[in-house]
């Protein structure tokens, strides 16, 4: 009895494929792995206009038969009759999304140069017109030289039409075509499908062509790498120059609190832990709240836009040269927000070498852990100077600290790759969304949801830590006319580290909020703020803001030390723990937290012997 025909189902991610196939097979669909490999496979049975049974099967999605993960291996391997056990298929049904023809195409024509019988599922139509493109099918097909039906998945609509045409691609049989590789140049298939798509488009939006007039910009190695800068370096800028009036407000609203509890508590230790504990160490990391939703506020314009995807695509080439994947550019720009959803996001690289290195410089990314850290000692010691029109000297510093932790990420990434994580680099392709204006809801619930998460940490990890800070400052208690931090447990303990840290221009201030900035970066500011507030309460000279004391106590070349070392310094130890679970181990963590201290050291000892010897 010969068998039912087979029929593949195959496309780019998020062309609508398993919605085709679902509506195609209705309840008769069946999943298991494939044979040898943990990739799931999806079966049905589907009918041709003459009642004859066909074998529907729904391939995972892919870009292009060069694969670069298991499931696009799989794909390759199925259409190419190269997987074992599972035979090839006799037609291949391909699934294009309309909005986006150019770059879907480029499979298109990679799967015809195979021969096999196929049919070209143009899905997403009514989106595609709803987004304002109108495209003639009947000219597509004869571009291509195969039958295209329009569909509409998720509505069951074409569905019958291309089951017509499915039954006559296999009355036909197996089309000639030349002699070449189906693997072919993927530039020379892009020049192509662009050149197709275009002769398919019956009208267009005047929005949709300023978005594709914009792409050549934005996407060009030379004008898009400048955007890309530009608007990176107003985002620092707004950092400094939309932030310094709710952070003078919110200063404020500490200052009163502090002097009300101070007012209303009895002198004794529970007064100074609410003052010089929760109150100055909290309240000088909360302070920094409007500098982080500003940040936040940006790249969520960015990532609903449509714009972050471009700027993974021109980050691609850069990466690579540095033996990365263009996979890593998403987890680094996750580990922006934060290095632990960065190392999670490693998990979509196949190459495990690749995925090692990754691991190992997300935590050079600078996160907004670190932003608390950066604007006080930028705020305390860098004037707010224009430096020309529109452009502040605060917020050049800010944005070459960022870049300063780029460019060591991308030298670490080329030692790694050229030593212990050795290995090929692979590419990756993405697929552009189109241009959209952002939803102002969406924007809000964003940075409503990253303010709740910042507040949650400032009343959990910063205040414990703050509190056990405080006790260590506190106690023992010191003899009349002795320095209460120095003869604390936490001053000995300071002078201890002081000890390792002073050639670099650390003093026991720094040293002392070495320790608990471990558990979050800006324990760092509420440590330094503590240990003032302690010291201020045995003084009758009242409490001086934190900025005020640094700029009394820290030299210039110190200050650029401490902000050298915090662009290289391991992360906090909820990162670590994270690398050991994606790592399985100790080895690398160990590994990743040494270096790192190795360089924070290293750049900070050069930043403090070269602004000393200038003389600042």
């Amino acid at each position: 009895m010969t068998p039912a025909p087979l029929v593949a189902l195959v496309g780019n991610p998020n062309a609508g494929k398993s919605a085709l196939f679902n509506a195609l097979t209705g309840a008769r669909q069946k999943v298991g792995n494939y044979p040898g490999v943990t990739v799931e496979r999806h079966a049905g049975r589907s009918e041709l206009p003459d009642g004859r049974p066909v074998e529907l099967l729904d391939l995972p999605g892919t870009y292009s038969l060069d694969p670069a993960s298991p499931d696009e291996r799989v794909t390759r391997n199925v259409v190419l009759g190269e997987l074992a056990g599972e035979r090839r298929p006799d037609a291949l049904i391909v699934v294009v999304d309309a909005g986006n023809l150019d770059n879907h195409l480029r499979f298109v024509l990679q799967l015809k140069a195979l021969g096999l019988p196929m049919v070209v599922a143009l899905n997403m139509v009514d989106l595609a017109t709803r987004d304002g493109l109108e495209l003639d099918p009947e000219k597509l097909a004869s571009a291509l030289g195969l039958p295209v039906v329009p569909t509409v998945a998720v509505r069951r609509r074409g569905l019958d039409e291309l089951r017509a045409a499915l039954h006559e691609a296999l009355r036909r049989g197996p089309r000639a075509v030349p002699a070449a590789s189906a693997i072919a140049d993927l530039r020379s298939l892009q020049r192509e499908a662009r050149s197709i798509a275009a002769a398919a488009i019956m009208s267009e939006t005047a929005t949709r062509r300023l978005g594709n007039r914009f792409d050549r910009i934005a996407l060009h190695p030379v004008s898009g790498s400048a955007l890309l800068l530009v608007m990176l370096f107003v985002i620092f800028q707004a950092v400094f120059a939309w932030s310094e009036a709710p952070i003078g407000w919110i200063e404020s609203g500490m200052a009163a609190l502090g002097e009300g509890a101070a007012a209303v508590l009895p002198n004794g230790f529970f007064q100074s832990l609410i003052v010089d504990g929760v109150i100055a160490g909290v309240g000088g990391v909360v302070v920094f709240l409007p500098q982080i939703l500003i940040l936040f506020a940006f790249i969520l314009l960015l990532e609903a836009s449509g714009y972050m995807v471009r700027a993974a695509f021109l980050m691609d080439r850069l990466m690579a040269s540095a033996g990365l994947s263009g996979r890593a550019f998403i987890p680094l720009l996750s580990s922006f927000a934060c290095a632990i959803p960065g190392m999670m996001a490693t998990r979509s690289i196949d190459d495990e070498k690749d995925r090692l290195t990754t691991i190992l410089i997300a935590p050079l990314m600078t996160c907004s852990a670190r932003l608390p850290v950066y604007t006080i000692i930028i705020g305390a010691f860098i004037p707010d100077r224009a430096m020309g029109p529109g452009i502040g000297l605060q917020g050049l510093v800010l944005f070459a600290l960022y870049l300063a932790g780029i460019v060591g990420a991308f030298v670490a990434a080329l030692v790694l790759r050229r030593t212990v994580t050795k290995g090929a680099s692979s590419g990756f392709m993405l697929e552009m969304p189109r241009y959209q204006w952002p939803h102002a809801r969406d924007l809000l619930l964003g940075l409503w949801q990253r303010a709740a998460a910042f507040l949650k940490r400032a009343g959990s990890i910063i205040l414990v830590t703050t509190i056990v800070l405080w006790a260590l400052l506190t106690f023992p208690q010191a003899p009349e006319g002795q320095n209460q931090v120095e003869y604390s447990a936490a001053g000995r303990i300071a002078n201890g580290i002081e000890v390792v840290v002073a050639p670099i221009g650390f003093n026991r201030d720094i040293a002392l909020a070495l320790l608990p900035a471990m558990a979050a970066r800006e324990v760092a500011v509420a440590a330094i703020g503590t240990v003032y507030a302690v010291e201020d309460s045995e003084s009758e000279g009242g409490q001086a803001t934190i900025r005020e004391q640094l700029q009394g106590r820290w030299s210039l070349p110190t200050a650029l030390a401490f902000l050298a070392w915090f662009v290289f310094a391991p992360q906090c130890i909820s990162t670590i723990a994270v690398a050991r679970r994606e790592t399985n181990g100790w080895k690398w963590p160990a590994f990743m937290v040494g270096y790192l201290f190795a360089l924070a050291y290293v750049a900070a000892g050069l930043t403090y012997w070269i602004a000393t010897a200038a003389g600042l």
